[in-house]
């Protein structure tokens, strides 16, 4: 069994302590004890781990790291890069046979890519030598069913439940006031928004009644964080990325001028400028109280409630105000999605690949990633059924359940990025299109731009190619709402 001293060696202090992440009793051949055991062999190597830079590699650097080579012998050498970086570099060193990676954090709709590149390791074998498929099945089935594979093998560990949900400030919503006046205006209650045009009424009510001091609303309106909210929002409107037959993009339809068009019109009840937007920017504005809603990655929702305050890593995050009332649901449409996100994965070029599989599945097993996705100052999100029923985490802050529920209905429910050959070079695409949305140009001319340049994309890597690409994502569960 994992040994409970170590932890007390390593963790003796800290602002949330770790043995009260420690399960009260494992089984003695769980998933995480097997790992270890059959990487002591391995004692005396060290193995490089490729990790989004920021606060993602203060998990393997503060915690799983030290307990990991405390308990095998194995170093842990973490490697950072942007997360822009990450396809690039991974698939660099694939190329140059470098072996510079053992352990790799994939995001998922980058791994058919890289997969049929050949820079990842099949990892099929690994999971039955170890006996890991149980505990494989016991991660919530929209990450295991959409994450895991590429063409039915097994290339990487869903690892993080990254979904966009909204969150609110209860106390506009319930104010007794607030919801006789919008009764009276719109004939239904004040609640969180359940479709898009409650989205927009609610938000200008809000606004009308409350700005300058509060708006109803501020969004991630960076491109790079809006076309997310594009991705999702197109296709719960019912449109679809391309024409199957043909892989013809379809992006320009009525469906995504309409999307367009009222992407722009929500701009008016939010606040100025908010254009500009991204994660930092919406994150401090709603713990600020200055807006009444936002749709944002899972970190939102416990920062906000004031969960790890007083964490030194965590020590750049501004004052909350809302966090006796803050409200968790799932976006307009209920199909959130499933934003970026990261799977382990084995280089294919490494040297140690054994070892650092092995490492990746102690990582991702039960005992051990409910404690990751507790820790205050790390950015891995819940993804395991047990994470979502856990009674120590439902109990870190008064609302953790709502919280912990509401990312579990995500997981049912969420849509996957966009995956293709290329994806980044489809997403640029996307991006440069939101852009010239906020400066003013006409969604039609803009959208049939985008699909003309998708076009030539897909000419250039190959018509049949994408179109293998794109049914294998497309058939999946959770690509497009049933």
């Amino acid at each position: 069994m994992t040994d409970l001293r170590s932890v007390r060696r390593i963790f003796a202090a800290g602002a949330l302590s770790v043995l009260a992440l420690w399960p009260a009793a494992a089984t003695a051949q769980s998933a995480a004890d097997t790992a270890v055991e059959a990487a002591q062999q391995y004692s005396g190597i060290t193995l490089n781990v490729l990790y989004e830079a920021g606060l993602q590699p203060l998990d393997p650097k503060n915690f799983t790291g030290p307990l990991w080579e405390e308990l095998t012998g194995i170093k842990i050498n973490v490697i950072e890069s942007p997360v822009d970086q990450i396809f690039t570099k991974t698939m660099q060193a694939h190329l140059a046979n470098s072996g510079a990676y053992d352990v790799l954090n994939v995001i998922p709709n980058q791994m058919p890519d890289l997969a049929l590149a050949g820079a990842l390791e099949p990892l099929d074998a690994f999971v039955e030598k170890h006996g890991y498929g149980p505990e494989l099945d016991m991660i919530a089935p929209v990450y295991r069913d959409n994450q895991m594979k590429v063409e039915s093998t097994i290339y990487g560990l869903p690892d993080d439940g990254d979904v966009l949900i909204l969150y609110y400030r209860r106390d506009i919503f319930e104010d007794p006031d607030n919801k006789a006046e919008f009764m009276e205006a719109h004939g239904y209650e004040l609640a969180p928004p359940t479709t898009w045009q409650q989205f927009s009424e609610i938000g200008q009510f809000i606004t009308d009644k409350y700005a300058p001091d509060i708006y109803g609303a501020g969004m991630l309106r960076q491109p790079g964080n809006a076309q997310y909210l594009f991705q999702e929002r197109f296709r719960v409107e019912g449109g679809k990325f391309f024409d199957e037959e043909t892989m013809k993009a379809t992006v320009n339809s009525d469906v995504g001028v309409a999307v367009f068009e009222a992407l722009l019109a929500e701009n008016d009840f939010m606040p100025p400028g908010v254009e500009q937007w991204g994660f930092i920017e919406a994150f401090n504005a709603f713990l600020a109280g200055d807006i009444a809603m936002t749709i944002s990655w899972p970190p939102v929702g416990r920062w906000a409630a004031g969960y790890g305050k007083g964490t030194e890593a965590l020590n750049w995050i501004p004052e909350t105000t809302v966090a006796d009332t803050i409200g968790y649901a799932l976006p307009p449409g209920g199909r959130p999605e499933l934003a970026v996100g990261f799977s382990l994965a084995v280089a294919s070029g490494s040297r140690n690949k054994e070892a650092a599989y092995l490492f990746a599945q102690w990582m991702n097993s039960e005992e051990i990633s409910l404690q990751r996705v507790q820790l205050p100052y790390a950015l891995r999100d819940p993804f395991r059924t047990s994470h979502f029923a856990s009674e120590e985490y439902r109990g870190r802050w008064p609302t953790a359940g709502d919280y912990l529920d509401t990312l579990k209905a995500g997981a049912e429910t969420g849509l996957l990025d966009l995956s293709l050959i290329q994806t980044d070079r489809y997403e640029e695409g996307i991006r440069q299109a939101i852009s010239r949305l906020w400066g003013g140009e006409d969604p039609q001319t803009i959208l049939d731009d985008l699909a003309a340049q998708w076009d030539e994309l897909t000419e250039r890597i190959g018509v049949d190619k994408q179109r293998r690409a794109y049914l294998d994502w497309s058939g999946k569960p959770n690509a497009y709402p049933n």
